[in-house]
């Protein structure tokens, strides 16, 4: 079965204009700017066996009133949201990461009312994301996207991590609900393209120090930060939901003991960088936002959490420091307006 996310005819406008893409990026830097902190609270529980809230508690309300994405929703209730900026035609696309997210966020709800209502529409999503999972023998079960991430040269329907991860966590919470076991299967099969490079259709680069898990597949490294630890937290779900499967755990493993050599190359003295691509035609520099500066950082304290590794606590709060000096904060945008601009978001 290959299923990939087509996008709707519901909303078609033209390419934005020069002026339209600044006053989106401007608006994007104003929010950072007076957004300090991360907009979910942490979860207390990072280890039991069943699956409650996720690792960041998503709200449903929140995420309704646009703190993250501008969410549209179907007939069906699953939930869509416009194409980025730089795309050629902007619409409404099914996004398995953003699907994911708000999945999340509705069962937080259920976990709050117990209602049968907010069940229903939380099985919803699991459902969405077991029949839309395309199925092949070597890479299991994975998601496509069928939107282009023109930054990275990806124009094909293509997987990621991050996806995997969010599916992971969804129908693992489905199996506990009902105990329907072809969602535990469908989580199982997904962790086998995380043995496959994204040269070779896969998710993952595998650097010399070991796997890091891409939200971006291409036939060269991206190494976008916060989309491979997100990508480590549906590791961490299946580990925890199925404490006897070894194959997990050594993905988990391998990842974060990889993380204490490829951290550091996103540190720039100030700031860090949003992904490691180093190709000729990306920007030399191209920092992370204050969002995603900020999200990085409770990812990595959340890890810490999972795992005991005292590096990464370390390194976050090395990073934190950064977050109170202005003058860090116009260096980051001078460069971003720079990135921006050579990728023609500007």
């Amino acid at each position: 079965m290959t299923r990939y996310f087509r996008i709707s005819n519901l909303t078609k406008n033209p390419m934005p204009t020069k002026i339209e893409k600044a006053v989106f990026m401007l608006r994007k830097f104003w929010k950072d700017v007076h957004r300090r902190e991360v907009i979910y609270q942490l979860a207390d529980d990072l280890h039991s066996q069943e699956l409650r809230e996720y690792y960041f508690v998503m709200d449903e309300e929140k995420l309704r009133a646009g703190v993250s994405q501008n969410f549209h929703f179907d007939e069906e209730g699953i939930p869509m949201i416009p194409t980025y900026i730089d795309i050629e035609e902007r619409k409404l696309i099914y996004y398995p990461i953003s699907i994911g997210q708000f999945g999340l966020a509705i069962f937080h709800t259920y976990l709050r009312t117990g209602s049968k209502a907010d069940r229903e529409r939380f099985l919803k999503i699991v459902d969405w994301f077991y029949q839309h999972r395309t199925s092949k023998k070597r890479r299991g079960d994975f998601w496509l996207t069928d939107v282009p991430k023109p930054e990275f040269k990806i124009f094909q329907p293509w997987p990621s991590a991050f996806a995997q991860s969010r599916g992971i966590s969804i129908l693992l919470r489905g199996y506990q609900l009902t105990g329907e076991k072809k969602y535990l299967d469908s989580a199982t099969n997904a962790l086998r393209i995380f043995k496959i490079s994204a040269a070779d259709g896969g998710v993952t680069t595998f650097t010399r120090y070991g796997p890091f898990y891409e939200e971006y597949p291409a036939p060269f490294p991206t190494m976008v930060l916060d989309g491979g630890l997100f990508a480590l937290f549906g590791l961490f779900d299946y580990i925890r939901a199925v404490p006897d499967n070894p194959a997990a755990l050594r993905l988990f493993d391998d990842a974060v003991e990889a993380l204490k050599a490829i951290l550091p190359q996103y540190d720039l003295g100030y700031w860090i960088r949003y992904n490691l691509c180093e190709e000729p035609f990306y920007p030399k520099l191209d920092p992370a936002t204050i969002m995603y500066f900020r999200l990085v950082n409770a990812q990595l304290r959340l890890l810490h959490r999972m795992t005991g590794q005292d590096f990464l606590l370390e390194i976050a709060d090395k990073w934190r420091e950064y977050d109170h000096r202005a003058v860090n904060f116009l260096r980051m945008y001078w460069a971003k307006y720079r990135a921006l601009k050579k990728l023609n978001r500007l």
